[in-house]
């Protein structure tokens, strides 16, 4: 069986144990909550990852691209929510998925959307279930409760035979580092997705589905009432930032880059690795946060993390790995001699996946298997 020491880097690791105890968490608690948990599958991208999560009880799945639905379409999953606003220019691929048998969902935010999928609807002959996007926190898309363009665009799409219901994303989590906090930002993305729905009902028109969900606020909510469905999707793998938010600890960190030491610059401390920005991603999401891990956490082979240590600068292939108080030990080459196999965290869990692929799946030492994950639009 191969081991860490047995393969090229930089390499993608997945821990499996800690993968299947983050995916029960999640389903635990939407199951608790009394709703149908949609996991967002952009964050791995790969079959046996949604594989154990439909196997531990979701129900159904959330995408990011018309090639996530394709792919896994091609794998069985019918019912699939594609969760960005829909191009005018992918009206039609929408429509052909639908004609072969797949069970999408789109979403829009705006009358000129609802009207071009109404027209490409009227033009085919079929129809295209959409849900409203609704702003439930100011973090980026969305029609804002109140606002009148909901009427407006649930009209277009509902004399289309298209109008489904509502869905909001609430980002703003990811600013937000207490419990009380998260918990007030759960009930606030719920309130304002009913109080939507509340007023298509009420305009007479069809709202079947409510569907609510980030990773911090679908951990944090304590009621969900009147939601339909919860989409969440980085609490899969979790990462440094929802580490630094409070809905996880390092150790429930399932994803990390092995890494090997390749040079040393002693007068500047500098222990030189061979993933870069390349390996770890741009993504500096914890810079905002109260501990900044650079380009990632830095752990021993093992996983154990070595808080001493981080990755406070990276080139394309190159990764820079210092002491975090600017120090240079004496020993620093002898305690990190070239070939010495590290572990990186991942600030963004998403992010850095997206470079590889492939996971190596491992328990402890061994790789076990290895899964593909794919990329792209």
């Amino acid at each position: 069986m191969a081991n860490l020491r047995s393969i090229e880097t930089p390499a993608l690791l997945l821990d499996r144990a800690r993968m299947d105890r983050n995916i029960l968490r999640m389903q635990s608690q939407v199951d608790a909550l009394g709703c149908r948990l949609r996991p967002h599958v952009k964050t791995s991208k790969s079959w046996p990852v949604v594989q154990a999560q439909r196997t531990a009880g979701a129900a159904s799945i959330t995408v990011s691209t018309l090639k996530e639905a394709e792919q896994f379409f091609a794998h069985g999953e019918r019912d699939i929510l594609y969760a960005v606003a829909l191009a005018p220019n992918k009206i039609a691929h929408a429509l052909e998925l639908r004609a072969r048998g797949c069970d999408l969902t789109v979403i829009v935010d705006s009358v000129a959307s609802a009207t071009a999928i109404a027209v490409a609807c009227a033009a085919a002959g079929a129809s295209l279930p959409t849900l409203i996007e609704v702003d439930s926190d100011g973090h980026r898309s969305g029609v804002r409760p109140g606002d009148p363009v909901l009427l407006e665009i649930g009209h277009a799409l509902h004399a289309a035979g298209s109008l489904a219901g509502v869905m909001t994303h609430a980002g703003g989590s990811y600013d937000l580092d207490t419990p009380e906090a998260l918990r007030a930002m759960a009930t606030q993305e719920r309130d304002a997705v009913l109080a939507c729905a509340a007023a298509l009902r009420a305009a007479g028109l069809p709202c079947e589905r409510v569907s609510v969900g980030s990773t911090p606020t679908a951990l944090s909510a304590t009621g969900l009432d009147g939601v339909t469905e919860v989409r969440a999707g980085v609490y899969v793998f979790f990462d440094l930032v929802m580490a630094g938010i409070g809905v996880c600890g390092q150790q429930d960190i399932a994803l990390s880059v092995l890494t090997s030491v390749i040079g040393h610059q002693p007068a500047k401390g500098w222990i030189i690795v061979d993933a870069g920005w390349m390996a770890m991603s741009r993504d500096r999401g914890t810079a905002k946060q109260t501990v900044d891990h650079g380009y990632g956490a830095v752990c021993a082979v093992d996983g154990e993390p070595e808080p001493a240590l981080w990755m406070g600068a990276a080139n394309q292939e190159h990764g820079i790995v210092s002491m975090r108080d600017g120090s240079c030990p004496d020993d620093l080459v002898q305690r990190y001699p070239i070939g010495t196999l590290l572990r990186v965290q991942p600030n963004h869990a998403c992010a850095t996946a997206a470079q590889y692929d492939a996971y190596r799946v491992v328990e402890g030492d061994a790789i076990i298997d290895t899964w593909p994950r794919f990329s792209g639009w």
